[in-house]
């Protein structure tokens, strides 16, 4: 019953190619996430998983471990599952994005408790948010909950939808931090891309509109990842 934790790191990214080894105060980022995720209590194993040489070379100069992956994986979730598969003590999988430098290590023990407690399909995290700009950006998932904290949808748009209008109410970002049981990581990275997933592209709704139930816990740390060369200013 060992707990992973696996990092997708891929060279090749539309808006922002070389991103896991861009320098973050002398470190490549892909180190910076790695260091982090050898902070969390109750891991057993961390590990980079990439399709890339350069990221190998780089994962093994700073003494990491990592593990090569096929170079066709539509998602990192594929490329986690690749490397769980030849890990049969994986019981419970953290995917920690490659571009989340700044990922605070209490915010996966939040996501191993949900896991472990709750003997969770699937958990990830919640934020209020507080920032009205932030509910009508499409670039800032919403997630909507039933009152046991399962995750009910997650959408581009601004959810629940208030018919009085303005921005009043609650609402809650989503963070993305994955972590699973082994039987549901494998199992939905068999699934066909879902109807939903096609029309927001957001990939947990093809999880969610297969019936698979996601937990999810609030935090209040704020997550900042790396999508564009400008957000490292």
């Amino acid at each position: 019953m060992q707990t992973f934790a696996i990092i997708p790191a891929r060279y090749q990214s539309t808006r922002f190619p070389g991103k896991p080894l861009v320098d973050i105060d002398g470190k490549p980022m892909i180190q910076r996430v790695y260091e982090q995720a050898l902070k969390v209590r109750g891991l057993d194993q961390v590990i980079v998983a990439t399709d890339d040489e350069r990221i190998q070379s780089a994962v093994r100069a700073f003494g990491g471990v990592v593990e090569m992956t096929d170079v066709l994986h539509p998602s990192g979730t594929d490329r986690v599952a690749e490397v769980v598969r030849r890990h049969a003590e994986a019981s419970y999988i953290v995917n920690i994005q490659g571009d989340e430098p700044f990922i605070h290590p209490s915010q996966v023990e939040q996501v191993i408790g949900l896991l472990r407690k709750e003997k969770a399909d699937m958990a990830t995290l919640v934020k209020r948010i507080s920032n009205s700009e932030e509910i009508v950006n499409p670039d800032i998932v919403k997630v909507v909950c039933d009152a046991k904290r399962r995750a009910l949808y997650f959408s581009r748009a601004a959810i629940p939808h208030n018919r009085d209008g303005g921005a009043q109410g609650e609402f809650f970002k989503h963070v993305g931090l994955y972590g699973y049981s082994r039987e549901a990581l494998l199992a939905v990275t068999e699934l066909p891309p879902g109807r939903l997933e096609q029309i927001e592209k957001l990939e947990q709704l093809r999880w969610v509109e297969a019936g698979w139930t996601i937990w999810t816990a609030e935090t209040d740390r704020e997550s900042k990842g790396i999508d564009r060369p400008e957000d490292l200013l």
